[in-house]
């Protein structure tokens, strides 16, 4: 059940949601392993980037899932409700651009 507050639960995606942060979480310990070894610096930055790549692409899955779900929800109770939803969402995503 959804709370008030956060919305969605992550029932429906969980598994797909935990797969996919096990991969990224392989992909950090791979780049643990390739400093341990001394890997090469450009070789190392290049995984950095697919590990950051695949974090942002989970991040934008997250952030679809919330406007499809909690946005759209809130606009359903009031134009408040919604307004503040937008809010969240467009702070997340700037913080998201920074990152």
């Amino acid at each position: 059940m959804a709370d008030e507050h956060h919305g969605h639960s992550y029932t429906a995606n969980r598994e797909a949601h935990q797969r996919r942060l096990r991969r990224i979480e392989g992909q950090v310990r791979g780049l643990q392993r390739m400093v341990d070894e001394d890997a090469y610096c450009i070789d190392v930055l290049t995984q950095v980037s697919a590990a950051t790549r695949a974090l942002q692409a989970f991040a934008l899955e997250l952030l679809e899932e919330h406007m499809a779900g909690c946005v759209v929800d809130a606009a359903r109770q009031s134009d408040d409700a919604a307004a503040a939803k937008v809010r969240e969402a467009a702070d997340a995503i700037a913080r998201l651009v920074k990152s």
